[in-house]
C-alpha cells in the first residue's frame, strides 16, 4: 500500500477543492448551530440539502465511483475517499441521498436488471428520489435473516405485510430497498427476496422514533398488504440474502472515509477548549492525565485513517469490499464513544448543557454528540456481529452462533 498520492489523485483533489470553494454553501454549520435551527422543519432543511445534491450532480461529482454509463464519474475508490475527505474538510452540507448513492445504487449496478438501472440510477444521483433501507425488524436486528416481513405472490405482484425499524430517512424516502421473506418453508437465509418498494404505495405507514438526542432520525415502517410489482425484484426470488450482503458490504467498507476528518476537526476544537478551561487552578491542557487521553485520541484517529486506506486498497485490488470494513466499523464506532467521553471529562458540567443555554460551548454540540455516539456500536451492524465477521473471515476462527 503506497500512501503517497499519484499525480492523478493530486489533480483530482485540486479540481475538487476549486469546485467546492466556488459552490459549497459556507453557512451550513452556522445554520446548524443557529438558535432557531431546531424550530426549522425537517422538510425545510431537507429541501435545502436536496438542492445541494442537485448542484453536486450537475457539477459531475455525484456517484463518483459509479460506471460512466450509469451517470457516474468512473473514479477510483481512492478518489472517492478524497471527495469525502474534502467535503468534511470544508464543512460542506451532507448529501441527503447518501443511502441511494452509497448503498442502493451500487446494489442495483451489481444485481439489478438493466430496466431497473435505467429507471432508478439517474434519480438517485440527482437526489430527485430519496431512498431508505428496510432491513432491521423488532426481532431481527443483528440476526437479520430471522426477519418475518412476508411477501406472497399474487399475479404479477407481491403482497407485503410486516414491520421494519430503525429506518434512516424513512420519513423523507420515496423508495425503499426492502428485504422480505418469500418462502417460509426454506432455511432462513434462503427464503429471502429484495424488493424495490414505492413508499407512496397504499398500505405503507411511517412512524417517527424519537431518540434521547431529541431527534427523530430513525423511523418504524409498517406494511399492510402493500402491492409491489414482480418487476421490482432485485436479483432472483429467494436469493435476497446475497443481495442484502452486497448492500451491507458497501455500508461498512467506506463508512469511515469522512469521519476521520470530522474527528480531527472535533479534536482540534477540544484542544482549544483544553487551553481555555481550568483544571485544579491551571489550564486543563497542562493536566498530565488530560494530555495523555488527548494524545491517545490523536493516535487512534491516525490509526483509523490508515485502516481506511487499507480497506480501500483491498477493494481496489479485489473489486469488492472485504471483512476489513468490519474492522473499521468496530474501530471508528468505539473510538467515537471514547472520544466523546473524554470531551465530557474535559468540559465537566459544561458538557451536559444543551443548545439554548448561554453557558453551553459550541451551541451544546458536545452534549448532543455524546448522546448520539451511544448508537454507533449498534447501527450498521453491532460490534458483536462485526467481531464475529472478523474472527471468522480474517482470523479463520470457527463461526459463532
Amino acid at each position: 500500500m503506497d500512501l503517497n498520492p499519484t499525480p492523478q489523485e493530486r489533480q483530482f483533489r485540486d479540481e475538487l477543492r476549486a469546485w467546492l470553494e466556488a459552490h459549497a454553501p459556507r453557512d451550513w454549520e452556522a445554520r446548524q448551530s443557529a438558535p432557531d435551527s431546531r424550530e426549522a422543519s425537517m422538510e425545510a432543511r431537507f429541501a435545502f440539502l436536496r438542492d445541494w445534491q442537485r448542484q453536486v450532480y450537475e457539477g459531475g461529482w455525484a456517484g463518483l465511483s459509479w460506471p460512466k454509463q450509469y451517470g457516474g464519474r468512473g473514479a477510483t475508490l481512492m478518489e472517492k475517499a478524497i471527495f469525502t475527505e474534502e467535503m468534511a474538510r470544508i464543512g460542506a452540507p451532507p448529501l441527503p441521498g447518501i443511502l441511494g448513492l452509497e448503498l442502493v445504487g451500487p446494489t442495483l449496478i451489481a444485481f439489478g436488471s438493466e430496466a431497473q438501472k435505467q429507471r432508478y440510477l439517474a434519480k438517485i444521483l440527482s437526489g430527485a428520489e430519496i431512498w431508505c433501507q428496510g432491513f432491521s425488524e423488532p426481532n431481527a436486528g443483528s440476526d437479520l435473516a430471522a426477519l418475518r416481513t412476508e411477501a406472497t405472490l399474487d399475479g404479477d405482484c407481491f403482497v407485503v405485510t410486516g414491520q421494519k425499524v430503525w429506518t434512516s430517512y424513512g420519513w423523507a424516502a420515496d423508495w425503499c430497498e426492502l428485504v422480505v421473506r418469500t418462502d417460509s418453508a426454506a432455511e432462513k437465509h434462503k427464503g429471502l427476496t429484495v424488493l424495490l418498494v414505492d413508499m407512496h404505495t397504499p398500505g405503507v405507514e411511517v412512524r417517527p422514533l424519537r431518540q434521547m438526542t431529541g431527534e427523530t432520525e430513525f423511523n418504524e415502517l409498517f406494511f399492510e398488504e402493500v402491492r409491489v410489482p414482480v418487476a421490482n425484484v432485485v436479483g432472483r426470488v429467494n436469493d435476497g440474502w446475497n443481495v442484502a450482503l452486497g448492500t451491507l458490504a458497501h455500508e461498512r467498507a467506506l463508512l469511515g472515509a469522512g469521519l476521520q476528518i470530522t474527528f480531527k476537526r472535533q479534536f482540534t476544537r477540544l484542544v482549544e477548549l483544553a487551553h481555555r478551561l481550568d483544571r485544579n487552578g491551571r489550564p486543563a491542557a497542562e493536566d498530565p492525565v488530560i494530555r495523555q487521553k488527548l494524545a491517545q485520541c490523536y493516535a487512534e484517529i491516525e490509526i483509523m485513517r490508515l485502516n481506511q486506506l487499507r480497506a480501500i486498497s483491498r477493494v481496489m485490488e479485489t473489486g469488492k469490499p472485504g471483512p476489513e470494513g468490519s474492522i473499521q466499523k468496530i474501530f471508528w464506532s468505539e473510538l467515537n464513544q471514547r472520544f466523546q467521553q473524554i470531551a465530557m471529562e474535559l468540559l465537566g458540567p459544561y458538557g451536559q448543557l444543551t443548545r439554548g443555554s448561554e453557558f453551553a460551548f459550541d451551541e451544546g454540540q458536545w452534549a448532543f454528540t455524546w448522546l448520539r455516539a451511544r448508537g454507533n456500536t449498534i447501527e450498521a451492524g453491532t460490534s458483536e456481529i462485526q467481531r464475529n465477521i472478523v474472527g471468522h473471515f480474517v482470523l479463520g476462527l470457527p463461526k459463532s452462533y
